[in-house]
């Protein structure tokens, strides 16, 4: 294969990978799993103190100060969080939420719920 033809051919691949890649992180694109809450006064990983009260959350990837919708996909009820911490630290876990979070969308006493979130 020649050279060009073979610059052209990595070219597209890379490009058809970061338009895959994108598609999943766009602002559209919602992921489930499962959601826990946590109540801390320590400081976060944004450096911020923990407000227990606050309507935020702790991502493991995603920039501090992004605003997801996240929905409690057992009671319908739906809530904007801002990412400020990073987490959550437990396996099957995509979303750690402050107990303000937790209680409008209603999973208090079970710890943990079945959520979908989509950025806003």
């Amino acid at each position: 294969m020649k050279k060009t033809n073979q610059t052209a051919l990595v070219a597209v691949t890379i490009a058809a990978g970061l338009m895959v890649g994108g598609a999943s992180a766009s602002a559209g694109a919602a992921q489930c799993g499962r959601a826990s809450w946590y109540s801390l006064h320590s400081k976060t990983a944004s450096g911020e103190r923990m407000n227990p009260s606050a309507l935020t959350a702790a991502h493991r990837t995603l920039p501090f100060g992004t605003r997801l919708k996240v929905t409690n996909k057992s009671n319908g009820r739906s809530v904007v969080v801002r990412i400020n911490d990073r987490g959550p630290f437990i396996k099957g876990r995509v979303l750690d939420l402050s107990k303000g979070a937790a209680n409008q969308l209603g999973f208090i006493s079970s710890g943990q719920t079945a959520v979908c979130m989509a950025r806003v």
